[in-house]
């Protein structure tokens, strides 16, 4: 193909998942190909933004799919669902950001950003969705975000300062669940300031305000699915070579960022100074204990997960640089850019199946 050497489409563009991938894409190695912008019939015609061009977001067709070498599902999973065979067929390489694909046979999970060294070639015969894919592999599932976090992380760690036990408890932004639920958390916010009746056609539950481990029956938001995804990415993508993780999710009054807390207790004893030398290197940015620690907000359009490590004494203040056998780690990330940064790793892995110079 002359010119460019890829392209690219978006399926649900207009999603907020689908708007933070075509603006990551410009910044990515992946910045010389075309990129087609594709959503449902109310969004069609819309103007928009891929990186620093201006394009039209087109209505999805069957046809839209021809000659599309990559074509990743960031919107809603029911639109996953209806159209990636399409694109299969039509011969682009499938990267699910929805979660829509898991069940399908041969698909596979995928956390390249992560660059984990726990889920190598000796374990992948016994944890399948583990491998790299290959040309018989239908379609990727981008890791969950969170996921990301911990696996990175514990990975670090676990290699040098080995792990005996690992628990965590995720605060859950309302733009995980898409545009609808960030509009829900707003039109809460205003009518409990001025006394009006609240929305909760996406919660069925004040959310504004408020920390939830659970949701009304009504909800669409599935919050009891968010949280299993969370886990069976991470226990698929650790391969058994990480400790399990104890895992809690709190619906948080949010709009943007991941911010979760993780206890850890090493089965020999560390310092402060020996546990951020374990996990220092790109793309974790460690926050000393005089500096504000991370949050949503200071994570908020950065690439990089932000943590702050601190002793988990018990009693009298833990004297300072102390060995200790147990840790809190505070995490902040930007949720949509970590899944869009992993989502176009996943398609850089693909990439080196497809023919240089054309269009498969």
């Amino acid at each position: 193909m002359a010119g460019r050497e890829f392209r690219i489409g978006i399926v649900g563009a207009s999603s907020l998942a689908g708007k933070e991938l075509s603006d990551s894409l410009a910044d990515s190695t992946l910045a010389d190909c075309d990129i087609t912008l594709l959503d449902d019939d109310d969004t069609a015609g819309l103007m928009t933004t891929a990186g620093d061009e201006v394009s039209f977001i087109q209505k999805i067709e069957p046809e839209s799919f021809a000659g599309l070498d990559f074509v990743f599902f960031a919107g809603g999973p029911a639109n996953t669902l209806k159209y990636w065979k399409t694109a299969r067929m039509a011969g682009a390489s499938i990267i699910d950001m929805t979660g829509a694909l898991e069940a399908e046979p041969a698909v596979v999970v995928r956390a390249p950003w992560a660059a984990l060294s726990a889920a190598t070639p000796e374990n992948e015969q016994t944890h399948p969705n583990t491998r790299e894919p290959d040309l018989t592999t239908p379609a990727v599932v981008s890791a969950h975000p969170a996921a990301l976090m911990f696996l990175m992380v514990i990975d670090r760690l676990h290699a040098r300062r080995p792990l005996r036990a690992a628990a965590a408890t995720v605060f859950e932004p309302v733009s995980q669940h898409g545009r609808a639920a960030m509009d829900e958390l707003h039109q809460q916010t205003v009518s409990l300031l001025s006394f009006q009746t609240l929305p909760r056609e996406q919660f069925d539950a004040q959310v504004a305000f408020n920390l939830l481990p659970s949701l009304g029956d009504a909800a669409k938001v599935n919050l009891a699915a968010a949280k299993s995804r969370i886990a069976s990415h991470y226990a698929a993508l650790s391969a058994g070579v990480l400790p399990q993780l104890a895992l809690n999710l709190i619906q948080a009054p949010v709009f943007h960022g991941y911010v979760a807390s993780l206890l850890v207790e090493l089965q020999r004893p560390a310092t402060i100074a020996q546990m951020e030398e374990a996990v220092v290197g790109d793309p974790v940015d460690l926050v000393d204990a005089l500096s504000d620690p991370p949050s949503n907000l200071s994570a908020a359009g950065q690439p990089d997960l932000l943590l702050q490590i601190t002793p988990a004494s018990s009693g009298a203040a833990h004297p300072k640089n102390a060995p200790s056998n147990r840790f809190w780690l505070w995490l902040a990330a930007d949720n949509l850019k970590l899944a869009a940064l992993n989502a176009i790793a996943c398609a850089s892995e693909l990439r080196r199946l497809r023919p240089q110079g054309k269009v498969q």
